[in-house]
C-alpha cells in the first residue's frame, strides 16, 4: 500500500530518508478524539503522530472489525479511514459507522479512479485524501471537517420550502420529518437556505461550504445529488436545487424554477 509523502530533505528517488515525526505530547483535556483506521502500520503511525502533535486524542485500528469495536468503546469525533482494508473494506466500515451516528469521516484512498472516490462520498464520507499525501494536508483536512462539525452558536434556525435547519442542534427537517444528513450535506443545505435565489459555481461551493480553495469538484456534484435525493419530492426532476447551466447551482425556495 502506498505511504504518505513525508516532508524532509530526502526525495522519493533517493537521498537521506526523512526524519520520523517527533512523539506527540499528551492530548489536552477535552481534545477531539480521532480514530485512524489503516492496515499499513507505517501510514497509521505517521498519521497518528501528526494528529497527536496537532492536539488530538488518537485511537488506531488496522482492520474494519477492530475499527467498529474501538468506535463502540470510545465513540470518535472523526474517523480517518483507509478505503482498502482486509476483510471488511472502508466502504462497509463507513456504512456501519454512519448507520449508528453522523460521525465525520475523512477517507484515505490509494486508488486514482474517480468512481472509487465518488463511491466513498456516496456512502457518507465527508472528505477524502488520495495517497501518497502530505500528513500536514491531512491534518488541515481533519481540522476543517471538525470545525464545520461543531455547532455554529451564533447562527439561528433557518426555514424555507418546508425545510428547517437548526445549526446549533445540527438538526434538519422536511415538513417536520428529520432528515438523515451527513456533515457536508447539512452544511450545504444550510448554506443554500442562507443564500436563496443566488447561483453559485462548484468552485464557490467548494470554497464556502468545504472551506477549500482547491479540490476535486466532483465532490460537490456528488453531494448535490445526495442532498437532492433527501429534500426533493422528485430527485429526478429537482425543483429546489436548480442547475444553472454553465454556472452551477441555485436554491429556489419557491420550487417553481426550471428543472435541472
Amino acid at each position: 500500500m502506498q505511504q504518505p509523502h513525508l516532508p524532509g530533505t530526502g526525495s522519493a528517488t533517493g537521498g537521506p530518508a526523512p526524519a520520523a515525526p517527533a512523539p506527540a505530547p499528551p492530548a489536552a483535556p477535552g481534545a477531539a478524539r480521532v480514530l485512524v483506521v489503516d492496515d499499513d502500520a507505517t501510514v497509521a503511525e505517521v498519521v497518528a503522530g501528526y494528529l497527536g502533535r496537532a492536539g488530538y486524542l488518537v485511537d488506531r485500528a488496522d482492520d474494519g472489525p477492530t475499527a467498529l469495536t474501538r468506535a463502540a468503546a470510545h465513540w470518535p469525533d472523526l474517523v480517518v479511514l483507509d478505503l482498502m482494508l482486509p476483510g471488511m473494506d472502508g466502504l462497509e466500515v463507513c456504512r456501519r459507522l454512519r448507520a449508528r451516528a453522523a460521525v465525520p469521516v475523512v477517507m484515505l484512498t490509494a486508488r486514482g479512479d474517480e468512481d472509487d472516490r465518488i463511491l466513498g462520498l456516496e456512502v457518507g464520507a465527508d472528505d477524502y485524501v488520495t495517497k501518497p499525501f502530505s500528513p500536514r494536508e491531512l491534518v488541515l483536512r481533519v481540522q476543517s471537517v471538525l470545525r464545520r462539525a461543531r455547532p455554529a452558536l451564533a447562527a439561528g434556525p433557518l426555514a424555507a420550502a418546508g425545510l428547517t435547519v437548526d445549526p446549533t442542534a445540527r438538526r434538519a427537517t422536511k415538513t417536520g420529518t428529520e432528515l438523515a444528513l451527513t456533515l457536508r450535506e447539512f452544511d450545504l443545505l444550510a448554506f443554500f437556505l442562507r443564500h436563496p435565489g443566488r447561483a453559485y459555481s462548484r468552485e464557490d461551493l467548494m470554497r464556502e461550504v468545504w472551506g477549500w480553495d482547491f479540490g476535486d469538484l466532483s465532490t460537490v456534484t456528488v453531494h448535490i445529488r445526495r442532498l437532492r435525493g433527501k429534500i426533493e419530492d422528485d430527485p429526478a426532476r429537482p425543483r429546489l436545487i436548480q442547475t444553472v447551466w454553465g454556472v452551477g447551482y441555485r436554491f429556489d425556495p419557491s420550487g417553481l424554477g426550471e428543472e435541472g
